[in-house]
C-alpha cells in the first residue's frame, strides 16, 4: 500500500515536471507571477488584522479568500496563455479607447444605468458596480490604454487609420485629417488627453501615473520626441492655468490635495486637516496622509536588515491601509531589506525578460503590447515603493504592489497581464522553433562530409593493422 502511495506520488510528481517542460511561455515570467502570488498570500494573511476588525470577521476568514483569488488568478493565467493570440489583442486593442471612455464617463458623470452604476470609495469616484461587483476602473484602463496605443502605433506605421481617411474623403474641409501629423493627433495625442483628464477627476495620482506609462510607451513606439515636448509643454500650461484657477480661488476640489502630495508638504496638510469639516472626504484623506506615510517610514526602519519575522509586524495595526498602499513598508518591517532587494530583483528580472521578448516578436504591434505592459507592472511596483519610502517629488498616494497587495481587481488584471505576457512568449517561441525547423542546415553537403570521414577512419585502421 505504500509502495502504491509513493509510485503515485512519483507519478504525480514527473506530470508535473513534464508540464513545465512542455511550458512553451517564458518560464521565468511564469515563476515570477507565482513567487510573487505565494509572498502575497502569505503577506495578507500577516498585514490585515485592522480588516478584519473592520469587516467582524478573522483573519483565516480573509487568507481563505486570497487563497480564492490567487487560484482565480492562475486560471486567468493560463486561460489567456493557452487561448490568447496576437491577432485577438490586436482586434481587442482596437475598441480598448472607446472601453476605457464609456467607462470613465460613468464615473465622471455619475451615472445610474441599472445594472451599471458609478460608485465611491472614501468618498472619491473610482469604481462602477456591474450586478452589485465593484470593479476598480482605472484598473482596466490602464491595460485597455496600453493595448489600444499598441493598436494604433502599430496602425500608424503601417498606414491603416481608416477613419481618418474616409472622413478626408468625404468630407474635403476635414481633409487634413488624412496627413500624418494629424493622424497621430486624431488617434494618440487626443485619446491620451482625454483619458488623463477623466482620470484626473477622480484622482489626480492615478492619472499623473497611467499618463507618464502611455508616454513611455509612445516614446518607445517610435513617436517623433519633438511632438512629446510639444506635448509635455501643453500639459505644463494646463497644470499651471488650473494651478493659477485654484489660487485666484475660481475652483476649488481636490487640488490642494495634489498639491501637498506632489510637494509632500506635511504642513499642507495639516492646514487641510484644520481647515476639513471633521468625517468629510478631506478630513480623512488629509488624516490617512499623516498617518500612513509616517507609518510606513517606522516600519521600514523598524525592519532593518533581516527584520523582525513573519507576523511581527506592529505598524499593521496602525496603518489603515498597509496591507494594499502600504505592502512594501509591511514586506520591510517583517522580512527586512533583504526582503525588498528580493522583490526588487523579481521585478528587474521581469523587465528583462519582457525586453528578450520584444526582441523575439516579429509583429512591431507584439513588440509594443510587451513592452508596454513590462512598463506598466514594473512602473507601478516602483511607483508604489517611492511612495512607502516617502520620495521627494511623488504623489503620496495609492498604488497597489502588483500580484501582491490584497483586491481582488487588481490582481486579476495584473494576472491577465501577465497571461497576455506568457501567450505573446509562447508565439515568439513558436515561431523562433519553425525558422529554426525551416532553416537550411550550415553544411548542405552533409553526405559527402560524412563519406569523407569514414574514408578516414578506414586509412587510420589499415596503418593501425599495418603496424602491428
Amino acid at each position: 500500500m505504500a509502495e502504491t502511495e509513493k509510485k503515485k506520488k512519483k507519478r504525480k510528481e514527473r506530470d508535473i515536471w513534464n508540464w513545465m517542460e512542455g511550458f512553451k511561455g517564458d518560464k521565468v515570467i511564469l515563476i515570477i507571477a507565482l513567487l510573487l502570488m505565494l509572498i502575497s498570500v502569505i503577506s495578507v494573511f500577516s498585514s490585515t488584522p485592522l480588516l478584519a476588525i473592520e469587516k467582524g470577521i478573522d483573519r483565516i476568514s480573509i487568507m481563505t479568500s486570497q487563497l480564492k483569488v490567487v487560484g482565480l488568478g492562475v486560471v486567468v493565467i493560463l486561460l489567456f496563455y493557452v487561448f490568447g493570440r496576437s491577432k485577438g489583442y490586436r482586434i481587442l486593442g482596437k475598441y480598448c479607447f472607446a472601453a476605457s471612455l464609456a467607462m470613465l464617463l460613468i464615473l465622471v458623470l455619475n451615472l445610474d444605468l441599472g445594472v451599471v452604476q458609478a460608485g465611491e470609495i472614501n468618498g472619491a469616484r473610482r469604481i462602477i458596480k456591474v450586478f452589485g461587483k465593484q470593479l476598480h476602473v482605472y484598473e482596466f484602463v490602464k491595460v485597455f490604454m496600453v493595448l489600444y496605443l499598441a493598436w494604433a502605433l502599430d496602425a500608424y506605421k503601417k498606414g491603416n487609420f481608416r477613419l481618418s481617411k474616409r472622413l478626408a474623403e468625404r468630407f474635403p474641409r476635414l481633409g487634413f485629417l488624412a496627413r500624418p501629423f494629424w493622424e497621430k493627433v486624431m488617434y494618440i495625442y487626443v485619446p491620451i488627453a482625454v483619458t488623463t483628464f477623466c482620470i484626473m477627476m477622480g484622482s489626480n495620482s492615478s492619472a499623473l501615473f497611467i499618463a507618464g506609462v502611455m508616454v513611455l510607451i509612445i516614446l518607445v513606439g517610435g513617436i517623433d520626441a519633438k511632438d512629446i515636448v510639444w506635448m509635455a509643454v501643453v500639459l505644463v500650461a494646463g497644470i499651471g492655468l488650473v494651478y493659477g484657477a485654484y489660487k485666484a480661488g475660481l475652483i476649488e476640489g481636490r487640488i490642494a490635495t495634489a498639491i501637498s502630495r506632489v510637494t509632500n508638504d506635511d504642513e499642507a496638510t495639516m492646514q487641510v486637516l484644520l481647515e476639513a469639516r471633521p468625517g468629510s472626504r478631506e478630513y480623512n484623506e488629509a488624516r490617512d496622509e499623516l498617518k500612513q506615510p509616517v507609518g510606513a517610514l517606522l516600519a521600514i526602519k523598524e525592519g532593518g536588515i533581516f527584520g523582525k519575522g513573519i507576523g511581527g509586524s506592529t505598524q499593521k495595526y496602525t496603518v489603515p491601509v498597509i496591507f494594499g498602499d502600504y505592502m512594501f513598508s509591511f514586506i520591510i518591517e517583517e522580512t527586512g531589506i533583504l526582503g525588498g532587494i528580493l522583490l526588487i530583483l523579481l521585478l528587474f528580472s521581469l523587465l528583462a525578460r519582457g525586453t528578450m521578448i520584444a526582441k523575439d516578436c516579429d509583429e512591431y504591434f507584439d513588440k509594443i503590447v510587451v513592452v508596454g505592459l513590462t512598463i506598466l507592472v514594473t512602473g507601478q511596483a516602483f511607483m508604489h515603493m517611492a511612495v512607502n519610502v516617502h520620495m521627494p517629488l511623488v504623489p503620496q498616494t495609492g498604488q497597489t504592489l502588483p500580484l501582491v497587495s490584497h483586491g481582488t481587481t487588481s490582481f486579476l488584471v495584473f494576472s491577465a497581464v501577465f497571461g497576455i505576457l506568457l501567450s505573446i512568449s509562447r508565439q515568439a517561441w513558436l515561431k523562433m522553433r519553425r525558422r529554426e525547423e525551416e532553416a537550411l542546415p550550415i553544411i548542405e553537403h552533409h553526405d559527402e562530409v560524412q563519406e569523407g570521414l569514414s574514408d578516414l577512419d578506414i586509412l587510420e585502421t589499415e596503418n593501425l593493422t599495418e603496424e602491428e
